[in-house]
């Protein structure tokens, strides 16, 4: 399995900032130790470029990224100061989804231990999202005839309103978000599915939601690609959650979404996405069980 990682980016965060980027470092090292990843190919993606940028979000925004000409309130509503890193990660963090859906198109399934960066709209950052993995990742491929549909699940604990915002209107994308109703985002740009979840839902109930909402995915015309975000947020005592999923059901979460894929035999890019978990080591175990599940689902002959 091919698993691209960008922590060598991590940027330079003020002291008790609530994003945890040890995170990726962390969970790079959890895989490397791991005996079930040992032969596993871990790669630094090729940042994406202006181009592929500009297929899912305004040139105008890209540019004003780029340069450093944001405005206070801009980089306010994204949550990092702007700095080179800032855009470099940015970039290789949609690359990774990039790298990791072209990898998949050959090999079923493969891993940007990053990403999910799925409030950032097609002229503005948002949530620590500064430009649309997701959807640069399905333009470009769909602008080099690569592919011809893809799908969007995404599991994080937010609404997707960014990928919604920049893929809503187009015919050969489905974007399907289960996520906590009164979280964040508070205004909710519609994907063509969503499903909003009461506060405090456990296991069982959101299975059950999931499995629905999966039934109308996969009612639709097959997909060349689906990109999943994972997220670790939906994890009970998470900060920014809300809703109170164990391990044990993330981990049945990550089998319900990865078998339906790999049965319907179509080839999925996994990203990351959120996980704000007081103790780090507990985000670091669910994104690893997620490239955990993948792995014993689609590498077995």
């Amino acid at each position: 399995m091919h698993l691209f990682y960008t922590d060598h980016f991590e940027l330079p965060l003020p002291d008790g900032h609530r994003f945890p980027m040890s995170k990726y470092r962390l969970l790079r090292q959890r895989i490397v130790e791991s005996d079930l990843h040992q032969t596993d190919l871990l790669l630094v993606p090729p940042a994406a470029t202006d181009a592929q940028l500009c297929l899912a979000h305004e040139r105008t925004y890209v540019e004003r990224v780029r340069d450093g000409l944001l405005t206070e309130a801009e980089i306010r509503r994204i949550g990092f100061p702007w700095s080179p890193a800032m855009v470099e990660r940015s970039r290789r963090s949609s690359g990774a989804t990039l790298a990791a859906a072209r990898m998949a198109l050959k090999h079923r399934v493969a891993v940007n231990m990053a990403g999910g960066t799925h409030h950032a709209m097609s002229n503005a950052g948002e949530g620590y999202c500064v430009f649309n993995d997701a959807a640069v990742t399905i333009r470009t491929l769909l602008n080099d005839n690569s592919i011809q549909r893809a799908a969007v699940i995404d599991c994080d604990v937010h609404q997707g309103n960014g990928t919604a915002e920049i893929l809503g209107r187009d015919s050969n994308v489905f974007t399907f978000s289960i996520h906590g109703e009164k979280n964040f985002p508070l205004r909710k740009t519609p994907s063509h599915l969503d499903i909003d979840l009461p506060d405090g839902t456990t296991d069982e109930f959101y299975l059950a939601a999931l499995s629905q909402g999966l039934d109308q995915v996969f009612q639709q015309p097959t997909y060349d690609l689906v990109i999943y975000l994972a997220g670790a947020d939906p994890f009970e005592g998470d900060r920014l959650g809300r809703l109170n999923l164990s391990k044990s059901g993330l981990r049945q979460r990550d089998e319900m979404v990865l078998m339906r894929c790999r049965d319907h035999r179509i080839p999925v890019a996994i990203a990351m996405a959120g996980g704000y978990a007081p103790n780090v080591s507990d985000i670091v175990d669910i994104h690893a069980q997620t490239i955990g599940t993948a792995k014993m689902l689609f590498d077995a002959p």
